[in-house]
Order: C-alpha cells, then structure tokens, then sequence
C-alpha cells in the first residue's frame, strides 16, 4: 500500500498536508515537517483500523512524500 503526502502553505502561514488516497486526511502544522509528520500518523491509524476491522490485509507500506519547496 502506497501512500503520497501532499504539501501546500496556506495563506496565513501555515502547512497543510494531504493523504491523498485518503480523503479527507488532513492536518495542519506551523512547518511542512510538522504537517507532514501528522499526516503520516493519521495514513497509519486509518491503515490500523482497516487492519483491526478485517477491511485490509498485512501489505507492504510506503508513504511519499514529495520534497518542499
């Protein structure tokens, strides 16, 4: 299961990034590295609770995300 993280800042200077095979995965951070980090955790927890409810099996995992800017 591959997961790409995308990164953008907002208008009053914060970080937002984006699980996009998740939607609606999102979080914010005061730097790219801190949104990038919570976006990281919430593509492990929604991996966790698709394994703990039978909905995914054991899978390879890669998380990608693209260098900022």
């Amino acid at each position: 299961m591959q997961f790409t993280i995308e990164v953008e800042r907002e208008d009053d200077g914060r970080w937002l990034a984006e699980v996009v095979q998740l939607p609606g995965a999102i979080a914010y951070g005061a730097s790219a590295d801190e949104a990038i980090a919570k976006a990281e955790a919430l593509a492990l927890r929604a991996l966790a609770e698709q394994l703990e409810h039978g909905e995914a099996g054991p899978a390879d995992i890669s998380i990608v995300v693209p260098a900022v800017v």
